[in-house]
Formats: C-alpha cells, structure tokens, sequence
C-alpha cells in the first residue's frame, strides 16, 4: 500500500522522538510534552472527549457530586487534564527508556515484592504466568523492570500500528528493551504463540482493558456494560498459567508503581466459556480497584463502554461471543 502524506509525517514524528529527545535535557523535555499535552487538552479534540467519557463513569461512583454540580464538571476538566500530562509523561519516557539506566529502572519501582517473588518461583517451577494490564502509567518501564528483577525475555502481542514504519519502530524499540513482540496480524496467530511461551513456564504480558477483536467478553465495570479481551482468562483456562492483574502508576516526577494483584484462579466448575467470562469480570474488577486509587494515570482515549461503541460492531461482538481466544494488544 502506497505511504500518504500523513503516514510520512507520523512516522517522522516518531522518528524524531527517538532519535531527539534522549538528547533534551530531561527537564525540558519534560516540560515540553507537559505543554503539547495541555494544548491538545484545551483543544477537547475527538480523544480527549472519549477520555472524559470514561472518567465519568469513575467520577459517577466515587465522586460526592452529581453531574448537575458545577464543581464535577470542574472535577472531570482537571482530572482529563492531570491525564493527558500522564499520557505525554508515558510516551516522554518511551522515547527515552533506552536512556535510562537499568540501575534507575530497578531503584525507582515501587511494586509488591512478594507477588514477583511468586511469579519468579512460578517461572522457575515450569508454570507460565500471564500479567493482564489496564493502559495506565507506563507500561514499557513496567516491562522493563521484571526483565531486569529475573522474568527473563517477556511475550507481549502488539497490535499491527499504521503507518508501518510506526509498527516496526515500536517493534524495535519493544525487542531492544528485551521483548518478544507478537503482532496480532500478519504472522502466526498470537493466541497460539503466547501459549505456547506459557507451557514453556514463561510470562506473557497483555494489556486488557479494551476488546479489539470484536470477541469480547460483556463485563461490570464502572457502574456499566464495557467489553473486556477474552485472551488473557482464556490463556489461562488453556495452559493453567497463572492469571495476575497488574496496575502500573507513576510516582513523583521520576520514579514509578506497580501492583501485582493475587492470581485470579480458574473457576471448578462451568463451561469453558463461563469460566472465561467470570474470570474476565474478576480481572475487570481489579481493574476498577486500580484505576479508582490512580485514575490519572488511566490513559484511555478509545471506548471502552457498551453505550458509547458502534452498534454495529457490538451486534458483531454479540454474534461471534462464543469465540473468546483473542487477545488484546499492547
């Protein structure tokens, strides 16, 4: 297919900012993408109304007020905003990671020690272990790090970007940081790659807090309907990994937190499919746990909610909701 004037920009844009910003002083830099994401957020283009749809729903149940106060809306603006600083400070630090020395990486974690230490013995026991992710804070660094603590070369599926030079740039930087990436098209079928890694006891890491495959699993989150990936639950029900929600959040300017949640067991008893959609509510329920404690750093511009998605697209869920072995991508 032939690159467009706005495929050549965008990978330019992502060229730039591997090759420029490591070279900026941290300060700067991190001054700068604090003022590109205040503009984008004054501007209320198509992603940050999405965004601010999706905060409602956390303002909904756990605000003290009402949509009809005037200090919610107030609440809701400066919330979008404190995320759209998250989401430039996530892909600042993306561009730079390669940068950042791995003794930084490891000092500056703040994570549940006792949960990595069950994966790695997990791991080491041949069991695979399978980290399901909502899009909060910044999990590349996230990825980073348990390959540093031990994990070893981690899987993770990727959605295939546009343009292509994009893709393969992430590809790159994503296999530079010690990953496996498995596109969720043109190549071998990722669900089947990624279980393979878990029978062979190693950890794959999905971020699962919104369906691209038109196979999702219906779940409550926030008060409503949102369709969830099958994928990771399903890994799981396939393999017997270990399925253990993960919440990523930044700390301070400089430093960063994570939460290993317990592992979400596979239920005794039940049809396949029923233990796959109870376990996603379970992983959609810890979802909502994490995000309530950091929702500034949920990073979610797309729809997630069943109200907001494209009838048609939801008949196409609805219709093919026996098919639950699709993964989300990263």
């Amino acid at each position: 297919m032939k690159e467009t004037f706005r495929d050549r920009v965008s990978s330019a844009t992502f060229g730039a900012g591997w090759s420029l910003v490591c070279r900026l002083p941290e300060p700067v830099g991190r001054a700068l993408f604090n003022f590109g994401a205040d503009i984008a957020w004054r501007r209320q283009g198509g992603g940050v109304e999405v965004l601010e749809g999706n905060l409602l729903r956390i303002l909904r149940t756990s605000s003290g007020f009402t949509e009809s106060d005037p200090e919610f809306g107030q609440e809701l603006r400066a919330l979008s905003r404190a995320v759209m600083r998250s989401y430039a400070r996530y892909y600042f630090e993306t561009f730079r990671l390669q940068a950042i020395p791995d003794e930084r990486i490891t000092a500056g974690m703040h994570v549940n020690q006792e949960n990595i230490d069950l994966t790695l013995e997990h791991m080491k026991n041949g069991r695979g272990v399978i980290y399901a992710l909502p899009h909060m804070g910044d999990f590349e660094q996230a990825g980073r790090w348990v390959i540093l603590v031990g994990a070893g070369s981690i899987t993770v599926p990727a959605e295939r970007l546009k343009p292509e030079a994009v893709f393969q740039k992430f590809l790159a930087f994503r296999q530079g940081l010690g990953m496996e990436v498995v596109p969720t098209s043109g190549g071998p079928h990722p669900f089947g790659v990624m279980a393979q890694r878990l029978r062979a006891g190693k950890l794959v890491c999905i971020v699962a807090d919104r369906d691209l495959s038109d196979t999702g699993v219906e779940v409550d989150f926030f008060g409503e309907k949102a369709l969830f990936p099958a994928g990771p639950a399903a890994l799981a029900v396939t393999t017997g990994a270990a399925l253990m929600p993960v919440g990523c959040w930044f700390v301070g300017e400089a430093e960063w937190g994570a939460h290993i949640y317990d592992e979400i067991p596979v239920p005794g008893a039940g049809a396949r499919k029923e233990k796959i959609a109870a376990m996603t509510q379970a992983m959609a329920t810890v979802f909502e746990q994490a995000i309530r404690e950091h929702p500034q750093d949920w990073h979610m511009l797309q729809k997630v909610f069943v109200d907001d998605l494209d009838p048609a697209r939801l008949a196409r869920s609805r219709a093919r909701a026996g098919v639950q072995d699709n993964g989300d991508a990263a």
